[in-house]
């Protein structure tokens, strides 16, 4: 690991909102960009339908984007507010801010990446320095602009035998793969957006609680064969997806459960094929993000690799924390001028430092 010009711990708080605008994150930790030298405080704050289906409507190119970034804006700093109040905590006594924002569109291709979110108003909002855009000076240099939080995932899994393969599954599944001394990384296919879709479409439900739903059904691997001919699965790393790179159209005409069950297996499948990417097989899978509270999901990824599927909890990891603690870390990094994404995580040019300070 790199020696860092400002050796001091700092405390940083991390904001994130996913894929699936389900609600905002807020952690807090003590770093100085290298090491977490204590994980504080962590929250999640649901965003309100309204809110959250106009977001949805402007990842389809519906709505006004300044009206929306302002509420959204506003929604975070109310967030934050409660957060300091809810845990006690002297909005004095913080660093700085990490705002991801929300990503509306992801275009790597194009050099093209949104995410919504006005980091001058939280500053204002909150009174604390903020760091925000994290991505486009990655992709300004070439690089794909995701998945970040590698750099984060190494941190913690700095003392662990390599090789090691971390595996976020959010909207989007990505993976970090250590192996002595280098981090991978990649977006390895869609995650649990697909599944949520379906829900969505033809129940009450938002997502699939613990896999129930594709666990009664049965899946059609003659479609998964199909869509995993998609060039993105044959393309070497580092790549990324959008939110709506995939959609749920291959399976329209099924069942239910044998619809859930198929998107389960595409999202478990992806997972799989990263092994052809790898020197050496991991003896576990680390799972992050709200696919590893899917029973069916991990079960599938565990028997499609033929190795065990573990909750980061098993390590030790705060599971529902560990996307807002990534950006908090990040912003640390960013402060201190340290890279947040690198050659062999994002394909950027160069050891890159991302985000704007915003004081």
């Amino acid at each position: 690991m790199e020696k860092s010009k400002h050796p001091h711990h700092i405390r940083a708080l991390g904001i994130m909102s996913g894929t699936s605008l389900d609600a905002i994150d807020c952690a807090l930790i003590t770093t100085d960009g290298i090491s977490v030298s204590d994980f504080g405080a962590w929250d999640m704050f649901v965003i309100a339908e309204e809110l959250r289906e106009r977001l949805f409507g402007l990842m389809q190119g519906r709505g006004d984007a300044l009206l929306i970034e302002q509420d959204y804006t506003r929604a975070v700093g109310q967030a934050v507010q409660q957060f300091l109040a809810r845990h006690q905590i002297d909005v004095r006594t913080l660093d700085v801010i990490g705002f991801h924002g929300q990503t509306i569109m992801h275009r790597p291709h194009e050099g093209i990446t949104w995410q919504l979110g006005n980091p001058s108003l939280l500053a204002e909002m909150v009174g604390c320095a903020v760091v925000a855009d994290f991505r486009r000076r990655d992709m300004a240099a070439g690089g794909q602009g995701a998945p970040l939080v590698p750099l984060y995932h190494a941190a913690l899994a700095h003392h662990h035998p390599k090789p090691c393969a971390f595996i976020n599954i959010g909207g989007i599944a990505n993976i970090t793969y250590m192996h002595e001394d280098v981090i991978y990384a990649w977006d390895v296919g869609m995650g649990n957006a697909l599944i949520n879709d379906w829900m969505m479409q033809h129940t009450d439900y938002a997502y699939d609680h613990e896999g129930a739903c594709a666990a009664q059904g049965t899946v059609d691997e003659q479609r998964i064969a199909a869509i995993l001919a998609h060039p993105f699965f044959a393309a070497p790393p580092p790549k990324s997806l959008d939110r709506y790179s995939f959609t749920a159209d291959f399976v329209q005409d099924m069942s239910l459960h044998d619809g859930a069950a198929t998107l389960s297996a595409f999202t478990a499948e992806g997972v799989a094929r990263t092994l052809q990417w790898m020197p050496q097989r991991p003896k576990a899978w680390w799972i992050g993000g709200g696919g590893r509270l899917n029973h069916c999901v991990m079960q599938m990824i565990a028997e499609r690799t033929q190795i065990p599927a573990y909750p980061v909890e098993h390590y030790g990891w705060r599971g529902d924390a560990l996307e807002a603690e990534a950006f908090a870390f990040l912003a640390a990094r960013s402060f201190f001028g340290l890279p947040i994404s690198l050659p062999t995580t994002t394909g950027v040019a160069h050891p890159c430092v991302g985000g704007g300070l915003y004081r």
